[in-house]
């Protein structure tokens, strides 16, 4: 079903940043928010993710309630190597048991509950190979303090692609990545995200042409309207 938001209204103090703001985002769509800074795309992404409370509005379509998104800031765990910190979201705890994430059963042939270290050793090849599809190849035990800039996006983005949230919210994901490792991510994207439902902020409309995305053009502050 189509995610819609709905009469959205969202202030910080006496700063109107969405007005009246609806948007429908259809089953399995790709959608990019343009505009300028303040413009309240970001915050359109929180509303989506339920990290943010609208004033007024409601959002309905968001199965299960679950999102995965990669924050402008990267949000990884410094002190874990790359592996870890994608187990994390999946539910990979070291007593042995987590849930199939979204490929996962299908690419490795896991069951969502296999106890075992031939279990942890299939999650972790099925992981090599995603982090080879984003030029990662090498790095997966390296802890994430050790990555560059670039290196880190890149893992962030293996982890919510991994995720099981049928909804995939990207906020600037491209930040520090060279046209060369951007287009190889791009095409990563593309193919982990055929059926699910991606909305992304860019600045870059080439970006949102590359993915196919729907561009919608967000207007000044205190009067962003969405396409409903």
């Amino acid at each position: 079903m189509p995610i819609e938001m709905k009469h959205i209204k969202k202030s910080y103090g006496n700063q109107m940043v969405l007005e009246d703001f609806s948007l429908t985002i259809p089953d399995g769509g790709t959608v990019c928010l343009m505009g300028t800074s303040g413009a309240g795309k970001t915050t359109i992404l929180r509303i989506l993710a339920g990290l943010t409370k609208p004033d007024e509005g409601e959002v309905v379509g968001v199965q299960g309630g679950k999102a995965s998104m990669v924050f402008q800031e990267d949000r990884l765990l410094e002190w874990l190597d790359a592996f870890a910190n994608v187990e994390l979201v999946l539910g990979r705890i070291s007593g042995g048991t987590y849930p199939a994430g979204q490929g996962i059963g299908r690419s490795a042939g896991m069951s969502d509950t296999k106890k075992s270290k031939s279990a942890k050793a299939a999650l972790r090849d099925f992981l090599r190979l995603e982090f080879e599809a984003v030029g990662l190849c090498g790095y997966e035990g390296k802890p994430v303090s050790q990555l560059s800039g670039g290196m880190k996006r890149r893992v962030a983005i293996v982890r919510a692609i991994c995720s099981q949230g049928g909804l995939l919210l990207l906020d600037e994901p491209f930040t520090g990545l060279d046209e060369v490792t951007k287009g190889q991510v791009i095409r990563y994207i593309k193919e982990r995200t055929k059926g699910r439902t991606v909305v992304m902020v860019t600045h870059d409309a080439k970006d949102a042409a590359h993915l196919g995305a729907e561009i919608i053009r967000c207007g000044g502050l205190g009067n962003l309207r969405g396409m409903g």
